[in-house]
């Protein structure tokens, strides 16, 4: 399943950098566009699973954005939050009239973002997070918090079982440890690197049994990935 695409519309560099790197590590993929025309431009070239955006825009601002994206028949349905220092009320209230599907005031924390951005997605994209991760013979079901492999249910601990969803969402790719403790204990936590490695070894240890291949692999200097196991 090919990620789903997040359209950054913002003119702040710092605040497009911050964006990118955390719905990156969330395992998106990101588009920018740095005014409203460019915004329009490329939703036209391809239609994105989600857009952030920012109110007060060059060229077009994203009242004006929203309203043109609601009213286009291809991109119509694709969902909206708005990103804006205005915290007043009825300026929330004409953000929704517009089309917005959720509202979020600067300066918000990356993880409040994040956990917007999935509720939206869950919300009128089901399908773009999928409650059933499935990676080799190992299944990862969000909705019932159940991990199997093959036929056996495995019993991991919460922070195990973050890291293992983070894996399954994003095969191959190898994460650094700084990027797993800002993915799974997230950005706002003071946590030392050397933890990441004492869930690792918690994480292969559970779903390991009975001598079955490693499919975590450590890379020397990098990190960690979730790989087809060598051999």
């Amino acid at each position: 399943m090919s990620k789903p695409l997040i359209l950054i519309v913002e003119d702040e560099d710092a605040l497009v950098t911050l964006l990118r790197y955390n719905l990156e590590a969330e395992g998106f993929a990101v588009e920018v566009a740095n005014d409203g025309e460019e915004a329009l431009t490329l939703i036209a070239e391809q239609v994105p699973d989600l857009i952030l955006l920012d109110w007060m825009m060059p060229k077009l601002s994203g009242i004006e954005v929203c309203r043109a994206v609601r009213a286009d028949r291809d991109a119509g349905n694709v969902p909206i939050i708005m990103l804006t220092a205005r915290g007043e009320e009825s300026d929330r209230i004409r953000g929704l009239n517009t089309g917005a599907d959720d509202y979020l005031v600067k300066p918000f924390s990356p993880k409040e973002l994040i956990a917007r951005v999935y509720a939206v997605l869950r919300r009128v994209r089901p399908a773009t997070t999928a409650e059933v991760l499935s990676f080799e013979d190992i299944t990862l079901d969000r909705a019932r918090c159940r991990v199997y492999r093959g036929d056996e249910e495995l019993h991991l601990g919460p922070t195990e079982f973050r890291l293992l969803d983070h894996f399954m969402a994003n095969p191959g790719r190898v994460f650094s440890r700084e990027q797993l403790l800002d993915a799974v204990w997230g950005r706002d936590v003071y946590v030392e690197l050397r933890t990441v490695d004492v869930h690792i070894r918690r994480l292969r240890k559970a779903i390991n049994t009975d001598d079955r291949p490693d499919v975590i692999r450590t890379v020397r200097a990098a990190g960690y990935a979730l790989d087809k196991p060598a051999g």
